[in-house]
């Protein structure tokens, strides 16, 4: 059972389970000064005359002798120190007596910048609940802040004898200490020297078998992203040690949360270890014992369900049903199951109801302000009916439920132990012991205990969940957050129209994310979510869900031109979480991996139950703030062995095969080919024209719309702040903060107009050259795309929120006589303005080209980076796709020129049919944009499964004209079929004809126009 249930066990290795000796792994404390200090706090309590002088020698004597308190705080308390100490022992004593109490509350502290010192009475086993609560503060404080530049270590101890012959309180004794390493910078080579990334003082301290440990620990946890878990069992006793190696700041109140869990079990610690290094790990170690007469099972088997149960505590350390667990009401996998069903039930307990149905159906879907009514009420009904805390409240009054649940939960999803393992685990044992009731009886145990529909929807809503999970990583043995993939029927086809293919739910301690797909093929960015505040994470926390289905619907449109359908990703940081994205986001991947590579490595990666039962890829792309993470996670992937790990990602680095979207302008491209258009079919001389482009000099598609424009921009507004000149912003500083990637904060204002100016979001009381003054810089930036003072002809978001312009403020947007203030806008950022919002502006007068038609440029290049991936074998790919420094690949070159040619050929053609067509049917432009991808999107589908597909000489017809020139000339087709998946292949093939058929014939052909339009590759068949 050790070697199945204890990560670290390497299969072909020794069976047996590690032993240690029975010595403490480092070199005991030992104070030489002890007997004269021991002389001088008595002295010192003799003058203080606080303790009686007749009893003060026997206090000093049971303080230094019999209660086993470890030399290191002799060594590092001052006399006084400890004098005061033994008087504030004293005084408890008394303060009992008094009571007539047996039980002594002593907390003794001692903090200082460099370190602190914690003393607290302290019962085995048990966790503090109240008071100081002295291990949290240590987390909070000093390990969860530690990282290569600042780090604490602590030792901790537990005295062997008691306070006072007449109690059995011991004494738990924390030194925390602040770390000076040996090489506070060590190179990459020297990180798996544990000699130079080690603090001196560990050292000194630890034996070389301990070195030995942590040095094999430490170069596992370096590999990998999650915990690296061993057990030792000690020669001649009962006692387990556990050592834990992690990345530092990869997971919160670690320290406090693992006793908590050994608790649980009855176990407690005689002393533990926090040790950091300078390659960025910390090494938590454990010695581990069984409170005597403990009825709980024996450590022997206890300490296996520790380990397996470690990583759980890992992922998420702390949850609002922490006092279930550490009271003993639920177990740890209880109380984190029950928190999964907390975040599942704000995000989807259906809160609309009849009601909402019954207005959906009376009132006119075409009608914008009926759509806006019904947007706002769906909001609002969400946050009204069923606010995060109240959901809480109701799981917190039925534990019992959630009990029930987990084991509805866990007989589906918990691997029966292997045949070959002495005893089950704690687990299955809880399990086989449990009520167990079926699907309808725990319904009707939830209607009978739950004492209004409120409580019952809750509690149905856990139910829900249970029967759509198709597989979890929730019970493998490690893992750095819990991944969920979801059959997404469940969801209400009023509010989500379209159905989606495949959901993931993934939850970390630093976030929670989701990644969603309408079709098996999909690809899409992963955005990272930010909040400034609680009040910004609130409404983010609220939208997260219907802003990736929308984020994903509009990637659904978008991919119209490429084989992939649509796909989204979205990470939200944690409010209190906002400076660990790049932790969030590797733990994202990670956990989304373990439900794509099937475990192999026993005690790490074991075999999920899993009831989708087909292979799955998803293909990540970079969005806001992910941008620089596609490296690590096509990396990662092959380093935990996934086939596709070429096709994983896109934008990735150029020495990895990537094709960058910012270095060669891609997304922009598209964008800018509607901008030329509009240009082209009204006359207009680009360099006449006046811009506002929101998103800055700092990101991609903003610093490449400057690159690439030679108009008269007017407003740059970006994350710093605003930039306005009516005369034209200097395009030679513009351009140097474009080449450099800087924001507008940077500008040399200088170089602006008497009628220019910059507000910044931190600047408050700002005069303008007309003289109005600004209260708030942040306020007048998040608006200033609104503002009526902008007068230009063309808007051109790059970047900014969804939803910046509805239906509620889009009136800003039109002048007095109602007339649009911008004539033409080409939406660059995803769902800029909501539908209605460009109805209205189209119906003013006003040309609008919308994203999912515009912004398409990056999904191209990135469906044609992996497709290069998918045609070329790893060493074809690294000779013609990978970019070293002394050489960029001639393939490399003249591919990335293509995949230009293609984006931007593939934007005129969609551009020349939504001007036909909106000439033809005056239809919107923007539901023109929806009827063009719908048509595409359904005749590709179709394309796919018809007889053309079986027709092979006509198959190749098609795919001659839709692979890349270069790739048919280096691979050739016959060579391009068979390494590229069947079902990509398919998926090319339906959607090449379905996309050039619309756009020619558009989304009302006639009966023979597919004829017409096949006919020339018909004649091709020889």
């Amino acid at each position: 059972m050790a070697n199945l249930l204890t990560p670290g066990y390497v299969p072909g290795q020794s069976n047996l389970p590690h032993t240690v000796k029975n010595t403490s792994g480092y070199i005991e404390n030992a104070f030489p000064g002890k007997e004269e200090q021991m002389v001088q706090v008595t002295e010192y309590l003799s003058e203080k005359a606080f303790i009686p002088a007749a009893l003060a020698q026997n206090e000093v004597s049971w303080f230094y002798g019999n209660l086993g308190i470890d030399d290191m705080y002799f060594a590092s308390e001052s006399v006084e120190s400890i004098a005061n100490h033994i008087m504030a022992l004293y005084g408890a004593k008394i303060f009992a007596y008094t009571k007539n109490d047996n039980g002594l509350d002593i907390n003794l502290e001692r903090e200082t910048e460099e370190g602190a010192v914690y003393i607290h009475t302290s019962r085995p086993g048990v966790s503090q609940l109240y008071g100081p609560q002295h291990e949290k503060r240590i987390d909070s404080k000093y390990l969860d802040v530690s990282n290569t530049e600042r780090a604490y270590r602590l030792e901790s101890y537990r005295s062997k004898g008691t306070v006072s012959s007449s109690s059995s309180t011991q004494l738990r004794t924390y030194f925390v200490r602040q770390c000076s390493f040996v090489n506070p910078t060590p190179t990459k080579e020297e990180e798996n020297d544990i000699r130079k990334t080690a603090d001196k003082s560990f050292l000194e301290k630890a034996t070389e078998n301990t070195l030995d440990i942590y040095s094999s620990l430490i170069k596992l946890a370096l590999s990998r992203t999650g915990p690296v878990i061993e057990m030792f069992e000690v020669e001649g006793s009962r006692e387990r040690r556990l050592v834990i190696a992690y990345k530092q700041q990869t997971t919160q109140s670690f320290f406090s949360a693992i006793s908590d869990l050994y608790h649980y079990y009855d176990l407690y610690s005689t002393r533990k270890y926090v040790e950091q290094f300078s390659n960025g790990i910390t090494i938590v170690s454990l010695y581990l014992n069984q409170i005597p007469k403990s009825t709980a099972p024996p450590i022997e088997h206890s300490i296996h369900q520790i380990i397996k149960e470690a990583s759980l505590i890992y992922c998420l350390p702390t949850t609002p049903l922490q006092s279930f667990f550490q009271t003993s009401k639920l177990s740890v996998q209880e109380s984190i199951y029950g928190y999964i069903g907390w975040i599942f039930a704000q995000h989807f307990l259906n809160r609309l109801g009849n009601e909402y149905t019954s207005l959906v159906n009376i009132l006119d879907v075409n009608n914008a302000t009926h759509q806006d009514v019904l947007t706002k009420m769906k909001k609002r009904l969400r946050t009204d009916t069923f606010t995060r805390d109240y959901i809480l409240e109701i799981i917190k009054t039925y534990p019992e439920l959630v009990k029930l649940l987990y084991i509805n939960f866990a007989m589906i999803h918990y691997v029966n132990p292997a045949v070959n393992s002495l005893k089950p685990t704690l687990s299955y044992q809880r399990l086989r012991t449990d009520n167990i009731l079926t699907d309808e009886e725990l319904y009707e145990k939830i209607r009978r205990t739950t004492s209004n529909s409120h409580e019952l929807m809750v509690f149905e809503s856990f139910l829900i969940f249970n029967k759509h999970v198709l597989k979890t990583n929730f019970y493998q043995p490690t893992k750095v957050a819990l991944s969920f993939r979801m059959d997404p029927s469940f969801l209400p086809e009023i509010e989500y129209p379209t159905k989606l293919f495949g959901m993931f739910l993934v939850i970390g301690s630093e976030f929670r994310g989701f990644h969603l797909r309408f079709r098996d093929v999909a690809r899409g960015g992963i955005r990272i979510i930010r909040s400034r505040n609680r009040e910004a994470y609130s409404i983010n926390l609220r939208s997260l869900f219907d802003e990736n289905y929308a984020l994903a619907a509009t990637q659904q449109r978008k991919n119209k031109d490429i084989p992939e359908g649509g796909s989204k990703g979205t990470i939200l940081l944690d409010v209190n979480q906002q400076d660990k994205p790049l932790v969030a986001f590797e733990k994202y991947v990670d956990a989304i991996l373990d439900l794509l590579i099937q475990g192999q490595s026993p005690g790490i990666k074991e075999r999920i139950v899993d009831l989708y039962k087909k292979p799955e890829i998803l293909f990540f792309g970079p969005d806001e703030g992910t941008a620089d993470y596609m490296d690590w996670a096509s990396a990662h992937a092959r380093e935990r062995g996934a086939t596709f790990w070429k096709a994983f990602t896109t934008g990735k680095s150029q020495s990895l095969g990537g094709i960058p979207h910012d270095t060669y302008g891609m997304t922009t491209r598209s964008v800018h080919q509607y901008v030329l258009g509009i240009y082209r079919k009204l006359g207009l001389k680009e360099e006449n024209c006046s811009k506002l482009q929101t998103g800055g000099p700092d990101g991609d598609l903003g610093s490449n719309e400057i690159k690439i424009s030679k108009d008269k921009t007017c407003g740059v507004v970006d994350g710093s702040g605003v930039l306005y000149d009516p005369e034209g912003i200097n395009r030679e500083e513009l351009g140097r903060l474009a080449e450099n990637r800087l924001m507008i904060s940077n500008f040399d204002i200088t170089k602006l107009s008497a009628k220019g100016f910059r507000v910044l979001v931190d600047e408050v009381n700002i005069k303008l050259p007309s003289g109005e003054v600004i209260d708030d810089g942040l306020a007048f930036r998040n608006n200033f795309h609104l503002n009526p003072m902008v007068a230009c002809q063309v808007f051109v978001p790059c970047g900014g929120r969804p939803e910046s312009v509805d239906l509620q403020n889009v009136g800003r947007l039109l002048d007095h006589e109602n007339h649009p203030r911008f004539k033409y806008i080409v939406e660059g950022a995803n769902l800029f303005f909501t539908q209605e919002a460009r109805l209205r502006l189209e119906r003013a007068g006003a040309i609008v080209f919308k994203d999912a038609s515009a912004n398409k440029g990056g999904v191209t290049s990135s469906s044609l980076e992996v497709l290069a991936a998918l045609a070329f074998t790893d060493d074809e790919f690294a000779e013609h796709m990978q970019v070293t420094e002394s050489n960029i690949p001639v393939f490399y070159q003249e591919y990335v020129k293509e995949v230009q040619t293609i984006i931007e050929r593939n934007a005129q053609l969609e551009f020349e049919a939504l001007w036909r067509e909106h000439l033809r049917t005056k239809t919107p432009r923007s539901i023109l944009s929806d009827e063009l991808s719908l048509a595409i999107v359904n005749l590709n589908e179709n394309l796919q499964h018809t007889s053309l597909w079986d027709n092979v000489p006509l198959r190749k017809v098609v795919l001659e004209e839709a692979f890349p020139n270069l790739l048919l000339k280096k691979i050739g087709l016959e060579a391009l079929m068979k390494r590229v998946p069947d079902n990509y292949v398919r998926a090319i093939f339906g959607s090449y004809l379905a996309s050039r058929f619309v756009y020619k014939y558009g989304t009302e052909p006639s009966q023979f126009a597919f004829f017409e339009f096949m006919t020339p590759y018909f004649s091709k068949i020889q």
